[in-house]
């Protein structure tokens, strides 16, 4: 990643191309993280991603501690054999949860009491437990457990998750340092929170950046708050964390979203978005988000996008898409969601290039632009 004067001093944002070393494999950045919450990128195989370009995809704690069990994963040799991906995987916490269950979750100092979705078993999430599953996954890049606080919340709650967040982020630190984690390879990651109160973002950056993790993300975002109010928060946080670490930004967004933070000097996406429209009949083009159920595409003979280097568009045509799609048949969301996943991780290749040619602010800008226009139309 771009290296630092050292100083604790808050430091510009801006686009940077960055390499992050991993057990299973150098990653590129910025780059997008298809998401793979069960062990799977829905309607994906592993052969398909590698075929896109997918450098690194993720696997979620909470889910795959209910179903199949870490245990059973481990005994598997880990994540990667347990699914046959032979690259990078990092693992959600489980802490977003405290956020999307909120009905079936209770939070305390010492952790996270969840009531699994799936059977009503009551479960117990802290630190520790956090960080011994995602060592039973063979995770590449683990993530401190945190909590996320709605939107809107007051100052005080705010203010409350930001320290339990940085509280819980040095026992999951200090717990994976005394277990050798990172003397093994691995990376942990903290997460900044702090809701839409700039001075929270800023001490929870400053907080974990003392503590010198390998990596930091800034999560909390897009959880219904305005665009303006989540690149404000992006935007507040960044400067606070090292320039030789990567940032990554939880959970979001759509391709303009992405381009934007990485003007801010974002790294790392993840997204459900993709695959999640793609499922719906959504196709992601340069000229906007496009639905195909739209009786416009029943007899259109292009490709989804002329020139893009997928099967997809290689082979068919948004009619015949379309009609998978209106006949909800399976192979439709396959190519879909393979398409749609490649034209964000194809954004990202992009955007690596234009900011090693020095004209990124001026690319983002017309690419934007044309995408709105489209969405628009």
């Amino acid at each position: 990643m771009p290296g630092t004067d050292g100083s604790p001093a808050p430091h510009p944002g801006g686009p940077r191309r960055g390499v992050l070393k991993t057990r299973h494999g150098e990653i590129q950045t910025p780059i997008f993280m298809p998401v793979g919450t069960q062990g799977t990128v829905k309607a994906m195989t592993c052969k398909q991603l590698e075929e896109v370009g997918a450098q690194i995809i993720l696997g979620n704690t909470y889910h795959l501690n209910l179903r199949p069990g870490p245990e059973l994963i481990e005994s598997f040799g880990g994540l990667h054999k347990f699914m046959g991906w032979d690259g990078p995987i990092l693992t959600d916490s489980g802490g977003f949860q405290v956020f999307s269950l909120a009905k079936i979750r209770q939070i305390t100092e010492e952790g996270i009491r969840f009531q699994s979705h799936l059977d009503g078993t009551k479960i117990f999430l802290n630190p520790e437990t956090c960080y011994r599953i995602q060592k039973s996954l063979g995770s590449d890049i683990a993530m401190v457990l945190d909590e996320c606080p709605p939107w809107p919340c007051s100052e005080e709650d705010s203010h409350q998750a930001l320290e339990r967040t940085v509280r819980w982020a040095k026992q999951f630190r200090d717990i994976a340092a005394d277990d050798g984690f990172f003397a093994r390879g691995h990376h942990a990651f903290g997460i900044v929170q702090g809701s839409v109160f700039e001075k929270h973002r800023a001490e929870c950056a400053q907080a974990l950046a003392a503590m010198d993790f390998p990596g930091y993300a800034i999560g909390g975002v897009s959880v219904g708050e305005p665009e303006e109010e989540m690149l404000k928060q992006v935007a507040a946080a960044i400067p606070h964390l090292p320039a030789d670490k990567p940032r990554y930004v939880m959970g979001v967004g759509t391709p303009p979203q992405l381009l934007k933070m990485i003007a801010l000097g974002a790294d790392m996406f993840d997204c459900v978005m993709p695959s999640r429209l793609a499922r719906h009949g959504s196709a992601f083009t340069p000229d906007g988000l496009i639905n195909l159920r739209n009786e416009r595409f029943k007899a259109d003979h292009a490709p989804l996008v002329e020139g893009l280097d997928n099967y997809t568009c290689h082979r068919f045509s948004r009619a015949y898409l379309r009609h998978l799609n209106m006949a909800n048949e399976i192979t439709g969301h396959t190519l879909l969601t393979l398409h749609n996943v490649h034209f964000f991780l194809d954004l990202m290749r992009q955007a690596r290039e234009h900011i090693e040619a020095g004209d990124y602010e001026t690319w983002s800008a017309a690419w934007i632009e044309r995408y709105e226009a489209g969405e628009k139309a």
